[in-house]
């Protein structure tokens, strides 16, 4: 759902000219005395695709989560140059007795937008991702892979110029997974809005990113920050290309050395 910041520590006035996210000395030490991140400065600029991949426990959800407002730092900065902010959770979050539409509608409806208009933001983002003639099944009805698509127009209806997602795709099955990165990178090259995406995949953090955002494991740091020089539209069989599979290996071998 679409998210309004309100608890980052950074005025967005005093954010360096183009860039959307910021995060700067961010350390986050949990009430339980857990040290989860550890000096992270990241800037991400309008426009980037960024995603960010390390071994489990190592802050990546919590950096996003303090992105969004819904965490904050213990030390350090964290800060967006917009409210223009949709989050999208790792399970879909579905309301079970509405319908597709309803669903989707549901953040234009929270932000009071006219009837009319929601109804039409809504259908514009039903069919952008797959769902056109779904729009009155509840969703019980739907496969785990629909249910994502209409989380994911739900997000789209309020048009957000940031987009934070979190492992979305990491409970579907492999071929569902494959055809939801394709649809979202498609989805991104219409759109340009500016992401931050985490994953434990390294190949759907290469297929889907122009930069990939290496971390340690905890309390983690961020160790490396490789560009993906892929334009976009990317075709799936982007997968089977030389320097596609270089990439997978130079950031696979980061990060055995950071476990």
């Amino acid at each position: 759902m679409g998210l309004v910041d309100t608890m980052n520590d950074v005025d967005a006035r005093h954010l360096t000219k183009g860039v959307v996210v910021s995060a700067s000395g961010v350390t986050k030490q949990f009430d339980s005395g857990t040290l989860a991140l550890a000096g992270i400065d990241l800037d991400i600029a309008e426009g980037d695709f960024v995603a960010v991949v390390g071994p489990s426990g190592c802050g990546k959800s919590t950096l996003l989560r303090m992105a969004a407002g819904l965490e904050r730092p213990t030390e350090g900065t964290v800060a967006l140059a917009t409210e223009s902010v949709g989050f999208i959770f790792q399970e879909p979050t579905l309301l079970p007795w509405r319908s597709v539409r309803a669903n989707v509608e549901l953040c234009a409806e929270l932000a009071r937008l006219p009837k009319a208009q929601r109804r039409s933001r809504a259908q514009s983002a039903i069919d952008a991702v797959g769902l056109t003639g779904f729009e009155s099944q509840l969703p019980r009805t739907l496969s785990g892979g629909m249910k994502m698509r209409c989380s994911l127009a739900r997000t789209l209806t309020s048009e957000p110029e940031v987009m934070l997602l979190d492992e979305p795709f990491g409970a579907l099955d492999e071929m569902t997974r494959l055809d939801m990165q394709t649809e979202l990178q498609r989805l991104y090259a219409q759109r340009r809005f500016t992401a931050m995406f985490i994953t434990h995949s390294v190949s759907e953090a290469v297929f889907l990113a122009n930069r990939v955002i290496v971390m340690s494991a905890r309390p983690g740091r961020i160790t490396a920050d490789i560009r993906i020089d892929f334009p976009y539209p990317r075709d799936p069989d982007l997968r089977f290309d030389a320097r596609f599979t270089e990439y997978v290996a130079e950031i696979s071998e980061t990060l055995r050395g950071q476990r």
